[in-house]
């Protein structure tokens, strides 16, 4: 009988969700992917994914591998994204489905990820961007938000930016390659690049970015934060509902 794998490439408006990941209570959109999927292959268990988004964080990119069996493959890719979209609320949707050899795993096989976090800059609430951006009201000095951002590019212990876990990390350093802002009118966009992250750590970065352009920190302070390796030191976890999983990348990983 046998079996073949598929990819799919998800996006999804995470506000009535308690994340991706299926939990004991409340719905996730793993849950919502896995059901669309058993009405057309009822042999399938679990569906994998490259992350983990937080309760109230967005995807546009997040992808997922899911095993199914040949006997129950009768549709192509691009009719099976039809259908399983047919079957899944709107607020979650199957951008891509597509083959992949057998040893591709959506998680292992990544070789980068980034988010882009959205600031509405403004007296004024943005109602249009009120579930996708932090309303900041208080003017952001971009450029020394900008000069912060530098600090963050490279190899560091993050610890000082994440959110511990039930369980202790096996380490809190990472690597991150990119990390820049750009702005257009009030809107601000926060793009962090990294092979991988910390728990809520993109949203400490931004809740220590936001305190810089507040003029609460300086730029340089943030190498300091780095090697305190202490959470009370930085800024504080901008709220979740800025955050968008943009895309994860897949291709050779870099020789360090």
């Amino acid at each position: 009988m046998g079996s073949l794998k598929l990819k799919l490439t998800i996006a999804y408006h995470g506000a009535r969700y308690k994340g991706w990941q299926v939990q004991k209570s409340g719905i996730t959109v793993q849950q919502k992917v896995e059901e669309a999927l058993k009405r057309f292959f009822p042999s399938v268990d679990r569906v994998h994914s490259s992350s983990r988004t937080d309760t109230g964080v967005h995807a546009r990119g997040m992808v997922a591998h899911v095993e199914v069996q040949k006997d129950e493959f009768r549709i192509g890719e691009l009719k099976l994204r039809l259908a399983l979209n047919a079957f899944l609320p709107d607020d979650v949707s199957v951008t891509e489905v597509k083959r992949v050899p057998g040893n591709f795993h959506a998680r292992f096989d990544a070789t980068g990820k980034q988010y882009r976090y959205m600031i509405w800059n403004h007296p004024a609430l943005n109602p249009l961007q009120r579930e996708v951006s932090w309303h900041v009201p208080r003017e952001l000095d971009f450029l020394r938000m900008q000069e912060g951002a530098k600090f963050f590019i490279g190899n560091h212990d993050f610890r000082a930016f994440a959110v511990k876990r039930e369980y202790e990390m096996r380490s809190t350093i990472r690597v991150v390659s990119n990390c820049k802002l750009y702005k257009k009118d009030s809107m601000l966009t926060c793009l962090i690049e990294g092979e991988g992250f910390l728990y809520k750590m993109c949203r400490g970065i931004v809740g220590t970015l936001v305190e810089v352009g507040l003029g609460k920190l300086k730029p340089v302070d943030i190498r300091n934060i780095l090697k305190s390796c202490d959470r009370s030191q930085a800024g504080m976890t901008a709220p979740a509902h800025g955050l968008i999983l943009w895309k994860v990348m897949y291709g050779k990983k870099k020789a360090k």
